[in-house]
């Protein structure tokens, strides 16, 4: 089968066919455009919670796509509903409820309501006394927190401590953004251990590289959009009597642009395969999505910033959709381990390899996996 899950770019050559996966694609491209004509006129740089988006995902099963063992769908089919739901800027929590509250809860034993959206708070700095009747501390940066049902995460020294949030009691949660508008909330807690499930450590690498690869598919759907916008402006407008896409220094500008965009799609495909092939919770996933969290962190930057580049003062405007995509690019490369904390990973990976064997290059291209997990 064609690994094709991420195509549907501006500069993509790929013609629409007839397997499920353009099926599915084209499902989801319907509901985000459903949703772009319901007319959202607001352009307050807050972004609120889709609801009707929410119960049309609901509605065709795709808010639980892989965490349903009844629908038999996998990564790659979860690529294409992430990556399509990005280029609509659908402000929902997809990946959050999907790939990673469902999984979680399903992990851990817990329930969660079957249509709700799901949302993952994990602890990064906990209060753990021996013998305390209760676990403390504080989460950032929790994904619509204020929308959805959260399962709190609690790495401690020898388990990931997991669960439920579905009432205040023992929970504070300040409400905020990212620069693209989405709610990212801060949480403080204080909840009795016995309310957790406890299980090992595994499942919290498992559950950073999860968001992970969902936030570089989520950003090569953004930055495709970034890039169509990009492109059509400049055919449309005109200077010294051509348009745009006529001057050397442009086309020069949106190859750039292109090329950059197709070598984070090709490295988040791998990753995506790597996934389809052999889990999550493997090491060649490991090495994958961590390569592609560093190519996609070195790619957004030049993106966006030609895309605006080329927009001119309308592209940093509110009045102008550019932002939506370019915005939620820049945030999402930060989430789940910046693209820096990812390459230092890779460069302690290649000399540790260096250090025992003195073939760092066979964990840099994927040939060995000794050294990861």
């Amino acid at each position: 089968m064609t690994l094709n899950c991420l195509v549907g770019g501006t500069f993509s050559d790929t013609a629409p066919g007839t397997d499920t996966q353009d099926e599915l694609r084209l499902l989801v491209d319907d509901l985000g455009k459903r949703t772009a004509a319901a007319g959202d006129v607001s352009r307050s740089i807050e972004q609120h919670f889709d609801s009707e988006l929410w119960r049309n995902l609901v509605d065709t099963g795709l808010h639980r796509l892989t965490s349903n063992a009844d629908l038999a769908a996998g990564p790659i089919e979860s690529a294409v509903v992430l990556h399509g739901l990005a280029r609509h800027c659908a402000r929902v929590p997809a990946a959050e409820t999907d790939v990673l509250g469902g999984w979680l809860a399903g992990a851990a034993a817990l329930d969660v309501p079957d249509d709700a959206p799901l949302t993952v708070a994990i602890a990064g700095h906990t209060d753990d006394q021996p013998g305390a009747s209760c676990l403390s501390g504080n989460a950032s940066g929790v994904p619509w927190a204020l929308d959805a049902t959260i399962l709190l995460a609690v790495p401690t020294a020898t388990d990931l401590m997991v669960t439920v949030v579905d009432h205040p009691a023992g929970v504070a949660t300040l409400g905020g953004h990212n620069l693209a508008g989405e709610p990212r909330c801060s949480l403080t807690f204080d909840v009795p251990r016995a309310r957790f499930a406890a299980r090992g450590p595994a499942l919290a690498q498992e559950v950073n590289r999860r968001g992970a690869w969902a936030r570089c598919v989520q950003t090569i759907g953004a930055l495709d959009t970034a890039a169509a916008l990009t492109v059509a402006h400049a055919r449309s407008r005109s200077q010294f009597g051509r348009p745009l896409t006529k001057f050397q220094s442009v086309q020069h500008s949106l190859a750039l642009l292109a090329g950059e965009i197709e070598r984070a799609r090709a490295a988040t495909t791998v990753a995506v395969a790597a996934v389809a092939d052999h889990g999550f919770d493997s090491a060649q996933a490991d090495y994958a999505v961590t390569l592609a969290k560093v190519t996609v962190g070195q790619v957004v930057p030049t993106v966006t910033t030609i895309a605006h580049q080329l927009h001119g003062a309308v592209g940093v405007t509110l009045e102008h959709d550019l932002w939506k995509s370019t915005m939620r690019a820049r945030s999402w490369i930060d989430e789940f381990g910046s693209s820096t904390h990812h390459a230092i990973r890779l460069g302690n990976v290649a000399l540790t390899g260096h250090r025992s064997a003195g073939r760092p290059w066979d964990e840099l291209f994927g040939n060995a996996f000794n050294r990861w997990q």
